[in-house]
């Protein structure tokens, strides 16, 4: 049995030695014999001035919808319900769990805590079994009994939903579809059009943000600013203003406005803030900087990136990388300015579309670990270059005729 600190995150607590295998350059791996490559043998990959397939993971009963990076581990799961920890470094089934507690739209980690979003409009608490340490168990649903019951009596938190029928202001009414963590903060966004801001220390719901026309599609946290992306065709910037007794609540920074009619899909934000990355249902993605402070974004660059659309982005330093309906992964460098995008590879091998990508912390072999999953069940691991040539590609950056400027009511 693995120690248990007295707060373990789930990095310490999966410490599980084990034997790494390592890859054969054969190319006759089938879905039940996936490619694995060994963790110790990763850092080891000689400098190539084009990406490697690496890994492939299957496992999963339905199309894999969301991943998470948790230490050592991959943490994938999909729209047939259930959750699977992969084990660094033979990158092996670790546990499974979640099955029946509905279609998963995405997960984060939170110390000890795996959070789930749901398409059946619930938030699930996971954390690891104090008796088995490769068995989670359910530990909570949001909003929780206590917080539930809370504000039951009170006939002012019940709000109407599009449905004409009503739920408790705590509650989503329908699919949560993205979530993300900001200094002890969880954001879930809905297709209800609303995003909860949760405490995670105590799991109560402290804030419901009206913040779309349309579903929420994906949240993405920077420096304490929220951006939401929507099937509006719009992404905003949502920032905490403080209140009496340390309280706050969130109010509208930015909006930025993709092309119209099209669904904004994924949205990925610079290290240090300043630039916003959109991807779209148009298969374009849009860059935008921010000038002085929050209020004010300038779009700059859009790029015809898929032929069909973009699902999801990762950004690692100056690499953009996307994902698309049309079963591909483009691979984008960042100009000079900053801005700017240019294409320095495709990669393809998903025999459906890409619907997630993360991006490793650390280097490996001068690039990076990327893992992609994909609606053909699959989870990919590829080593990526990090391309420091800034040769442009004049085809793949269109910059725009007229700079437009954004600004928050």
């Amino acid at each position: 049995m693995i120690p248990f600190p007295s707060n373990p995150t789930l990095s310490t607590v999966f410490s599980l030695p084990s034997t790494p295998t390592t890859a054969s350059s054969s190319e006759t791996e089938t879905e039940d014999s996936p490619k694995i490559t060994s963790h110790e043998s990763l850092h080891q990959i000689p400098f190539s001035p084009s990406h490697r397939s690496l890994a492939i993971l299957t496992g999963h009963v339905g199309s894999v919808s969301c991943l998470s990076l948790c230490g050592e581990f991959i943490i994938s799961a999909s729209l047939g319900n259930d959750i699977i920890v992969w084990q660094n470094p033979d990158l092996k089934q670790f546990t499974k769990f979640g099955h029946g507690d509905g279609s998963v739209k995405a997960l984060v980690t939170v110390g000890n805590k795996v959070f789930t979003a749901h398409q059946d409009s619930r938030i699930r608490v996971w954390k690891i079994s104090m008796s088995s340490e490769n068995v989670f168990k359910l530990a909570d649903t949001l909003p929780t009994r206590k917080d539930y019951l809370g504000n039951f009596m009170k006939k002012g938190n019940h709000v109407k939903t599009r449905m004409r029928t009503k739920c408790l202001w705590i509650s989503h009414s329908d699919s949560v579809s993205c979530l993300a963590v900001d200094n002890g903060l969880m954001y879930s966004g809905s297709w209800d059009k609303t995003i909860k801001v949760w405490r995670v220390s105590d799991l109560k719901c402290l804030e419901s943000i009206k913040a779309h026309d349309d579903a929420i599609n994906e949240l993405v946290s920077r420096n304490g600013v929220v951006y939401s992306a929507s099937a509006d065709g719009k992404i905003k910037a949502w920032g905490k203003e403080e209140g009496k007794k340390g309280l706050g609540f969130h109010s509208l920074k930015g909006v930025l406005e993709g092309h119209k009619d099209v669904s904004m899909n994924s949205v990925v934000v610079s290290d240090d803030g300043g630039v916003v990355y959109g991807g779209s249902s148009d298969g374009y993605i849009m860059g935008w900087v921010k000038i002085g402070g929050f209020k004010r974004y300038k779009i700059l660059c859009e790029v015809k990136a898929h032929k069909m659309a973009v699902l999801c982005m990762c950004l690692k330093g100056e690499v953009l990388c996307s994902g698309s309906a049309d079963k591909s992964i483009g691979i984008w460098r960042r100009g000079i300015d900053g801005v700017g995008v240019y294409r320095v590879g495709v990669i393809s091998g998903h025999e459906g579309p890409v619907k997630c990508l993360q991006a490793s912390d650390s280097s490996v072999g001068g690039g990076f670990l990327l893992y992609s999953g994909s609606l053909d069940r699959s989870l990919r691991v590829w080593w990526v270059p990090m391309y420091t040539d800034k040769k442009e590609d004049a085809f793949s950056t269109i910059p725009c005729k007229e700079h437009k400027e954004f600004i928050s009511w």
